[in-house]
């Protein structure tokens, strides 16, 4: 099995997440599919079928994280330094709109580009890997190539 690369901080969440969804969600839905039965007739029964929808999502939610956090493979960032891995927090700037952005590289499961977690499968993340600060990275997007620059590489 292939080890899940994660975060402390990534690790936390999806674990806070399973046990949200096995303490809480979970158990809601359960209620909510025996007051569904309570109705009556199951075939017509809208409410019943929407519980049981929801329980087949959970239910599969809590399966992927578990077996997510089953292999995880934690990796502390405070304790690295040097060029653009994973975990970094590289603070980029766009040679053409002179735009700056942050992105942390981490894993595919706790990837979040709107929050600023990218994806180290992504194109951009593996153009970064192995760079340095005031390096110049060129990288082929779906919208064509775009050229950025390393402002700051930080591991926190």
């Amino acid at each position: 099995m292939e080890k899940v690369p994660l975060t402390k901080q990534g690790f936390s969440k999806l674990d806070a997440e399973l046990k949200h969804l096995k303490s809480d969600a979970r158990p809601k839905v359960i209620r909510a599919i025996a007051e569904a039965r309570e109705h009556g007739d199951l075939s017509e029964n809208a409410e019943y079928h929407a519980a049981r929808e929801q329980q087949s999502h959970i239910e599969g939610r809590i399966s992927e994280l578990e077996g997510i956090l089953g292999r995880a493979d934690v990796i502390d960032t405070t304790k690295m330094s040097g060029s653009v891995k994973f975990g970094a927090t590289v603070k980029l700037i766009d040679e053409d709109t002179e735009e700056e952005k942050s992105y942390q590289i981490v894993g595919e499961a706790e990837a979040d580009i709107e929050n600023g977690k990218l994806n180290i499968k992504s194109p951009l993340a593996r153009a970064l890997i192995g760079k340095e600060e005031g390096d110049s990275v060129e990288v082929r997007t779906p919208g064509g190539i775009k050229d950025y620059e390393i402002l700051e590489i930080r591991f926190v």
